[in-house]
């Protein structure tokens, strides 16, 4: 089994809202329904290589689409001689259809309270109780490496589509082992010749308080964490933290409301069923502030937007949106 390369949409609609030529990396048709499976298959074949086949079990923590990832990356990674059975440690609180799917690729789910300590305790119990390995949602270099081919397949798809190169690139930041992937893959491409935009929500503003001060921060202990965005609750960490640090160029935020009318947006312009944590990357590239700071006459006009997966309670972001009156 392998990831699949995802492909890149363009629409006439978004271009003429600000001038621009946007190209989306629709990681919502990725295996598992997000980007995560590359890194979860990159990691779980490299450990492989290096254990052979004494390797049988892998554990990790995850809200979701992790969870996914990595149950179905040991499900394919498995032979007839050496199965690799995956144990997700899930808070109580993540949504059923998430759950679900989970089980449904033969992984075991293990619920615990919705706080970083209960799911990293209970994660360190199955390690030392059963010998699993343990492999880190955003952390892993391993992980890191593999989510960083999204944007590789970007450029490669661009070039194939419109014969240019891309001026900037928006990507959604929670844990950072998206943005930090392809932090170091684009800037090893263009160095200095791109623009590289994180995006995440005012209500988890982590990354952009860590990046305005210069020291790695995390959620204000009030933060009660209520974004529908639930995908990029986790804060940056030791790995991904220095890559975003040095090699990004701006990390911007937007509000709920801006979230949720670019998730109705996409879903209706571009007829890709992305969930709330992909849209805001969409709202960060509809924004006044990202298109006054970085404008087309003044070379940024081919701009990327990973949409980063499309595991999605339709029903649930739907009464949000009414709720709004959007």
């Amino acid at each position: 089994g392998t990831a699949y390369r995802t492909p890149v949409l363009t629409s006439s609609s978004f271009d003429s809202r600000v001038d621009k030529k946007f190209f989306f990396k629709v990681e919502a048709l990725q295996r598992t329904g997000s980007f995560k499976f590359r890194g979860a298959l990159n990691a779980v074949r490299e450990e492989m290589e290096s254990r052979g086949d004494s390797m049988s079990a892998v554990v990790t923590h995850s809200s979701g689409n992790f969870a996914q990832a990595l149950a179905m990356a040991s499900k394919l990674a498995s032979s007839p001689t050496q199965e690799i059975h995956a144990t997700i440690v899930m808070p109580r609180n993540a949504p059923e259809v998430k759950q679900r799917a989970v089980r449904n690729f033969g992984a075991t789910v293990v619920l615990v309270e919705s706080t970083n300590e209960a799911r990293e305790s209970e994660a360190d119990r199955i390690m030392k109780e059963t010998g699993a390995i343990f492999i880190h949602p955003s952390e892993d270099p391993r992980v890191i490496a593999g989510q960083g081919t999204a944007g590789l397949e970007l450029v490669e798809q661009v070039k194939e589509l419109a014969s240019c190169d891309l001026d900037a690139v928006i990507i959604p930041v929670g844990g950072g082992g998206l943005a930090s992937g392809n932090l170091v893959a684009l800037r090893g491409l263009y160095h200095k010749d791109i623009k590289i935009i994180l995006a995440e929500p005012q209500v988890l503003d982590d990354a952009k308080r860590s990046f305005d001060s210069g020291e790695l921060l995390k959620h204000a202990p009030d933060n009660k964490l209520d974004s529908v965005a639930d995908g990029l609750k986790t804060t940056l960490g030791p790995n991904t933290w220095p890559i975003v640090r040095d090699f990004a160029d701006d990390v911007f935020t937007v509000s709920e409301e801006d979230i949720l009318r670019c998730t109705k947006l996409a879903w209706e312009r571009l007829k890709v069923c992305i969930e709330p944590s992909s849209a805001v990357g969409v709202a960060v590239a509809m924004s006044e502030e990202f298109n006054e700071k970085y404008k087309s006459d003044e070379g940024v006009q081919n701009v990327g937007v990973v949409l980063s997966g499309g595991n999605v309670d339709i029903v649930k972001i739907v009464q949000k949106m009414e709720a709004l009156g959007i």
